[in-house]
């Protein structure tokens, strides 16, 4: 045991796992904030359409050789998020089948891009490590980590000063229409919100691991508290443990990044279920 603790010490004296840390606990805690309101809307989808548009827009910033993808990726991310809600809303074409034709339309052009014009020698390698995670969130530079703070003290923030609207919106939208609330503007804002979301997300598990790290925190919280305040706050705190137990796990085990944290958060909720069927168990 004593040497497992001189084992971590001696990891945590190298900044790039500080940075490692720092950006997993924020990205943690962004995508735990909206992964109830997307569950609650029967919406968990979008992370898969958002994260396939983002591995189709890194596709095409490896391409053109940019030395920080993420402005890149973030914008065209963003631009989808506003599109798909858009087509989701049309008749003609519903929510589920527009997020299914963004989604593997990106996921194919990226792909396609990357075999026709990157310059590298292990695509395969390459496309692998951005699917699922590697260890590139420990080689963080200080500005990109910086870049992460900052757009997770947004994301944190515009949650909490539209806390409210959010949570109608969530519930019932109709009425919340009714009242006066612009559904439309907040359905918007958390599509861009999540969009943000994913983007950073991308370097801690992999464009196809986000909505686990989305959706499990939340199923894990409405296992054991029935108010949205209650379930918001305990899959953040699920959020955060998880990520930073599944990067611990990760850096002293050598074991891949985004699968590790996945899998810290398919035991809490394994856990989370078992003690939400005991009587009592569930709490307000």
């Amino acid at each position: 045991m004593d040497a497992l603790w001189e084992k971590l010490f001696l990891y945590f004296q190298y900044p790039f796992v500080r940075y490692a840390l720092i950006v997993g606990v924020l990205i943690a805690l962004c995508s735990s904030l909206l992964g109830v309101t997307l569950v609650l809307k029967r919406f968990s989808f979008i992370g898969d359409g958002l994260s396939h548009v983002a591995f189709g827009a890194l596709a095409v910033a490896t391409i053109l050789d940019m030395s920080n993808e993420m402005p890149l990726v973030l914008v065209i991310t963003v631009a989808c998020a506003v599109l798909l809600l858009r087509t989701g809303q049309n008749a003609k074409i519903k929510g589920d089948a527009a997020i299914a034709m963004i989604s593997v339309g990106s996921l194919a052009i990226g792909y396609l891009l990357m075999n026709l014009f990157s310059k590298s020698a292990n695509i395969s390698g390459d496309v692998c490590s951005t699917l699922f995670g590697s260890t590139s969130i420990l080689t963080l530079t200080l500005p990109v980590v910086w870049l992460c703070i900052i757009l997770s003290v947004i994301v944190v923030a515009v949650f909490i000063l539209f806390y409210n609207k959010i949570f109608a919106v969530t519930f019932d939208e109709d009425f919340a229409r009714a009242a006066g609330t612009k559904a439309n503007g907040y359905n918007l804002l958390i599509a861009v919100i999540i969009a943000v979301i994913i983007v950073l997300a991308m370097n801690l598990v992999g464009s196809l691991l986000i909505s686990a790290l989305v959706i499990f925190p939340a199923l894990s919280a409405m296992r054991l508290f029935k108010s949205f305040r209650s379930v918001t706050i305990c899959s953040a705190v699920l959020s955060v443990a998880c990520s930073l137990l599944g990067m611990v796990v990760s850096i002293v085990g050598g074991t891949p990044v985004g699968s590790t944290i996945v899998a810290v958060d398919i035991v809490v909720f394994a856990l989370c279920y078992l003690i939400g069927m005991i009587p009592g168990g569930v709490r307000s």
